[in-house]
């Protein structure tokens, strides 16, 4: 039913649940698991002029490494269960580069974590998730974590 599925990840600690679905997918319907990390331009690019260039392009690398270590961490787990996943890291809006990547590696379902919030906090910020379920052209899985208030 599905030969490619994609894991993007923020990183973020509550993930545990969509990273075992994903993987638990990925071997029941025997499909190649991508796992994907977006560097959010938003995040080191907020700021503009010459004296904060430095600045962000560290903040930029600490991010794109924190997203390497969390692509191995799930990549590990991922061989663990017998698969050998593909791992990528992209640079821009991530629901824009989720959604390319999809097209791209022409996924056929996208898993997706998405934190239980109080619904005054989905009213004012959204989610990432939320905007992939909107716009996707291919099926979308929401593995939804309880966030401890």
């Amino acid at each position: 039913m599905y030969d490619r599925i994609l894991l993007p990840t923020d990183a973020d600690e509550g993930t545990e649940r969509a990273i075992d679905h994903a993987i638990e997918a990925a071997d029941h319907y025997d499909a190649e698991l991508h796992l994907l990390y977006v560097v959010d331009s938003d995040v080191y690019s907020s700021y503009t002029g010459d004296e904060y260039v430095h600045e962000f392009e560290g903040l930029e690398s600490a991010l794109e490494q924190e997203g390497e270590e969390a692509l191995e961490d799930i990549a590990d787990q991922a061989r663990e269960a017998g698969l050998e996943p593909v791992v990528a890291v992209r640079h821009g809006r991530p629901h824009e580069e989720i959604l390319a990547y999809a097209d791209d590696e022409d996924v056929d379902l996208l898993v997706m974590g998405s934190k239980e919030r109080p619904g005054e906090y989905r009213r004012l910020l959204g989610s990432v998730t939320e905007r992939i379920a909107r716009l996707a052209s291919r099926p979308v899985t929401i593995v939804k974590t309880p966030v401890e208030e």
